[in-house]
This record gives C-alpha cells, sequence and structure tokens, in this order.
C-alpha cells in the first residue's frame, strides 16, 4: 500500500515541476518584452497612418540667361575680345533676358491642422514659389514663415479649405541607439516613400553650434531631406538632414537633426518669424586634462574663456580665464553643452554664472543679449613677415617684445599687448600643441607679460612651484584667442 501511494505521487510531483518552469518561462518572457521592443512585424500601419502628413516640396526659382547664344571662339584667337565686347555691348541695349524656371524638389511635413508646415531651410533657400503637394494628391502653395540657417529647419504655411492631418513631435532624448525609427519623404522625386532602420548613434555633431544630429541606417537620399524620422509610436523625432556618402546615394548613413532642436527653432519662427537664441559674449575652449592640472582644477571639465568682448559677460564681470562650470542652475562638461544652454536661454534673462578663477569658484549674475543681434568683431592680425628684433628662448621659442617696428611689420593693432613669437622649433611641445610665428603670448598662468624676461621670470616661478604645466593665453590672428597648456 505504502508503495502504491509513492508510485501515484510521482507524476503528480512532475505536473507541478512543469508547471512552475511553464510559468516562470512566461514570466520570464513577458519581462523581456517590456524591457525591450522587438522589430515589428510589418511598418504598413504605421505608414499608413502617417503617410497623410508627410508632402512632397517643389520650389521653383527664376534664373536669369541670355536671348541668344554666344558664339564659340577659341581662347587666345585675335577675335576673342571682339566678339565679347559685341555681345556685351548688345546685351545692354537689350537688357530683357529669357528666364529660365529652375525647380527642385524636397519633403516635410504637417504639424497642425491649419497648415503649418516643417522643412529644411536648404529646401527651400532662394525659392520664388514654394509648392507643397499632399498624399491624397492635391497641391496647395506655400508663404515661407521663418528659416533658421544654423540648423537648417524652414517653417511653411499653406491655407487648406479644410483641416489636414498632421503629425505630433517626440522626444528625441529619450531615443536610444538601435531603436527602430521610419523614414517617409520624396527620394530622387519619387514621392511618398518609406524606409526603415534603426538609430545607430545620437548626439552627432556635423559643423554647427547647434548640431544635435540622431544618426540612422534607414535609407535615406536626395530629395529626403526635410522629410520626418519616425519612432514606432508615430512621433517625429528628427528632420532628415543630410547624408555621408561617396556617391550621392544611401550608404546606411544619414543624419536627422533631433526633435527636440527643432521643436524649439519651430516655436520661435511661429512666434516671431525668426530665432531669438540667449547670447552670453565669450569665445571659450575645452578645458583639457594639462589645463585643467594648470589652473589646479581637480576634473577637466567646464568651459575655459579665452577673450571677453563687449557684451552681457563682460557686464557681468567674467574675465579671460575664468573657467565657467555652471549656467543658470545647471552644471556645464564642455563647450558644445555650454553654447547649447545658452542658446535655448531666454533673452533678457538674468542667469547666474559660476565661475572657477584663481583657486575659487565665483557667482555672477549676468543678463544675456541675443545672439542674432550682437557683433563679435574678433581681434584679427595680418599674416606677419619676417623680422629680426632681439630674441629670447623659451619653452622652444624665440620671443621678442612688441616694439614699434615688430609691431608695424606683424601687423599687431595697437590694443593688443605681449610677447611675440618669432620662431617655434618643430620638435618642441609648443609646436606640437599648435604655436607659429607671430602668435602673441598675452597672459602666462593667468598674468600679463609684455617682455621676454617676463616670460621667463613666470616659467622659473612655475617650476619653484613644482607646476606640471604653465598656461599661455595665446592671441592669433585668424582665430580667437585661446588657451595653452605647456611643460614648465
Amino acid at each position: 500500500m505504502h508503495a502504491t501511494t509513492l508510485t501515484q505521487a510521482k507524476p503528480d510531483a512532475r505536473v507541478l515541476f512543469l508547471a512552475l518552469l511553464s510559468a516562470f518561462a512566461l514570466v520570464l518572457s513577458s519581462f523581456q518584452a517590456a524591457g525591450a521592443r522587438g522589430a515589428p512585424d510589418s511598418f504598413a500601419d504605421l505608414a499608413e497612418r502617417l503617410s497623410p502628413a508627410v508632402v512632397n516640396i517643389t520650389t521653383t526659382t527664376t534664373v536669369n540667361q541670355p536671348s541668344g547664344p554666344r558664339p564659340v571662339v577659341p581662347d587666345g584667337s585675335p577675335l576673342e575680345d571682339f566678339f565679347r565686347d559685341f555681345m556685351d555691348r548688345q546685351q545692354d541695349r537689350s537688357p530683357q533676358q529669357r528666364q529660365r524656371r529652375g525647380s527642385a524638389l524636397g519633403s516635410g511635413f504637417v504639424i497642425s491642422s491649419d497648415g503649418f508646415i516643417v522643412t529644411n531651410n536648404h529646401v527651400i533657400d532662394g525659392a520664388d514659389e514654394i509648392m507643397i503637394e499632399f498624399f491624397e494628391g492635391f497641391e496647395l502653395p506655400a508663404e515661407l514663415i521663418g528659416t533658421d540657417p544654423r540648423t537648417d529647419i524652414a517653417l511653411l504655411k499653406v491655407e487648406p479649405d479644410r483641416p489636414l492631418e498632421f503629425v505630433p513631435f517626440g522626444d528625441s532624448d529619450i531615443a536610444r541607439v538601435g531603436d527602430w525609427v521610419m523614414a517617409i519623404g520624396n527620394p530622387l522625386g519619387q514621392g511618398f516613400s518609406v524606409s526603415a532602420g534603426i538609430i545607430s548613434a545620437r548626439n552627432r555633431e556635423l559643423n554647427g553650434a547647434y548640431d544635435d544630429f540622431i544618426q540612422t541606417d534607414a535609407a535615406i537620399n536626395r530629395g529626403n531631406s526635410g522629410g520626418p524620422l519616425f519612432n514606432m509610436d508615430g512621433e517625429v523625432v528628427g528632420v532628415n538632414t543630410a547624408i555621408l556618402s561617396p556617391n550621392g546615394g544611401s550608404i546606411g548613413i544619414g543624419f536627422s537633426m533631433s526633435s527636440n532642436v527643432v521643436t524649439r527653432v519651430v516655436d520661435q519662427l511661429q512666434e516671431f518669424g525668426e530665432t531669438r537664441r540667449g547670447w552670453l559674449g565669450v569665445s571659450i575652449q575645452n578645458v583639457t586634462p594639462d589645463v585643467a592640472e594648470a589652473l589646479n582644477l581637480e576634473d577637466a571639465i567646464g568651459a575655459l574663456v579665452t577673450d571677453v568682448p563687449d557684451g552681457p559677460a563682460k557686464e557681468g564681470g567674467v574675465k579671460a580665464g575664468d573657467v565657467i562650470m555652471t549656467f543658470d542652475g545647471r552644471e556645464v562638461e564642455d563647450t558644445r553643452e555650454l553654447v547649447r544652454m545658452v542658446g535655448d536661454t531666454e533673452v533678457g534673462k538674468s542667469v547666474r554664472v559660476v565661475v572657477f578663477r584663481e583657486g575659487e569658484t565665483e557667482t555672477l549674475k549676468i543678463t544675456l543679449g541675443r545672439r542674432e543681434t550682437a557683433e563679435i568683431v574678433p581681434a584679427g592680425m595680418a599674416a606677419p613677415e619676417q623680422s629680426e628684433p632681439e630674441e629670447l628662448e623659451a619653452l622652444g621659442m624665440s620671443l621678442s617684445a612688441i616694439l614699434g617696428e615688430t609691431r608695424e611689420a606683424y601687423n599687431i593693432p595697437d590694443d593688443v599687448k605681449g610677447v611675440l613669437v618669432i620662431n617655434v622649433d618643430e620638435d618642441s611641445e609648443a609646436f606640437e600643441k599648435g604655436l607659429r610665428e607671430g602668435d602673441v603670448i598675452a597672459e602666462i598662468g593667468q598674468k600679463e607679460v609684455l617682455t621676454p624676461q617676463e616670460v621667463l621670470a613666470r616659467i622659473d616661478a612655475a617650476k619653484e612651484a613644482g607646476r606640471k604645466s604653465i598656461l599661455l593665453l595665446v592671441m592669433r590672428a585668424d582665430s580667437q584667442p585661446r588657451f595653452v597648456a605647456l611643460q614648465p
């Protein structure tokens, strides 16, 4: 009897174990599904829902050209000058010229039912007429509301006779590398074409101070410019702007301006017809480890101020050599981040800026100006010519005081003071870090220097203090002032 009971109990235990194992697998599967979204079975439903809000853009530009063909005369022919003069006289007598209509194609998307449309600035730049073609097949002329060449964004407006389908912006900051995305646009004039891929990288910078591109491998070609990049919720997370390609076609490296940059621009274009970015009024550079050591900074973070022209920062007490650590309550990691912070801040707002100066932090209050109306005139010096003043050697450089003849020979402005670099040893650290003949060393260790002897004294003081590096403020003709850290 006892053996029979045991025999019957074994299947029950096995069934219970298998049931628990199945339940655990189900829970694990659900957890994994919640943590990561897999590849969609199809993009068809999403494309069908979003396509009515995507538009094709055709622009027309009037181009003047001569009213008749010009004669072809071999270069160097005795008749070449005669025919050129003759055709110029004929053109002066007949100012009426034929007008050729040039057109270009691009993409865009509707962001409101009353007809606001976003595209790239380069799609409509210089256009005399802008025509919008909708998914349903009808067309409407568009008015240009405003542009922002810095982010390559333009805002258009059509006047529909009924509410239009539109798409919302999403939060590009929460988009992750590896997320699925879908592009809809007008590649190569084909019209309303859909492509899909993933986000390959984020926070890409191409060539602008306000760049924040999403990189994607979704196929983007010429004509996709200005079109939307959607996440899987049907929200616009980017505006397709550029591709990296050796042949003009897609090789899987496309760039979309992130939606969080675009929305700020669009809001200002809607309200003002132009952008209004905050302006601090400083020239800055990143803090490198050797610069941080020279300044006694614990970490190589912040934005090092190299020049302070007339403007908000100067009025607020910022000085060359300050390191901006926080701006309006937010920590500054580098120059790129500071530029964006300032640009995104309201014009006229008073902000608190914490700077690191001579080993201590100081809080300054600054009222921001407007970048678009700011006039920053950098100190300029013409290309130097060789002169032979009395020289001293230091840090692999030949140095000279700026005397009357050297100031004239190197065309150094009267308000520029410091020590002139006459020559730089190509094997020196100074040469490696970019110092060249014609540079002017304005400060060493954040103290003004006017003679080569003062340079030597500052170097000796740094050695005696056990400094591993010493900071030079360098002025150059073709660029803003910058700090360079060298070993004394």
